[in-house]
């Protein structure tokens, strides 16, 4: 095998969650794809004020484009705040960079849409 297929057996086997929790299949009110290809995955992500995310994960690192933004409280799969950014206020930026993230929601409890796009950079 070469070294591309085995990295990318490695990528496979490494991320424990699911396919069915990936944001698109587990959240689609949420998550818009634009484009999809074996490089990048770009999503445009809309949250309005007051509403909850389902659980789901992101299986790549991206840059995230910030649009508008608001707070958020991020829980874990067990409901275990992870971040709330009124206790614990975030910089955000107009371009930043998002790790992969585990299964979580994440709650819109700001006064504000969150509207963001992401370009994932899939492992090859």
């Amino acid at each position: 095998m070469s070294a591309i297929s085995d990295d990318a057996a490695d990528a496979a086997t490494a991320w424990p969650w699911p396919d069915s929790l990936d944001a698109v299949a587990a959240a689609p009110a949420h998550h818009l794809v634009l484009l999809d290809n074996a490089t990048v995955r770009v999503l445009d992500t809309r949250i309005a004020p007051g509403e909850i995310v389902p659980l789901h994960t992101h299986r790549w690192p991206c840059v995230i484009y910030v649009l508008s933004w608001s707070d958020i409280c991020r829980r874990d799969a067990d409901g275990t705040v992870m971040l709330d950014t009124r206790m614990t206020p975030i910089t955000v930026s107009d371009a930043m960079w998002g790790a992969p993230l585990p299964p979580h929601t994440l709650e819109n409890v700001g006064t504000s849409e969150i509207h963001i796009i992401s370009v994932e950079l899939k492992s090859n």
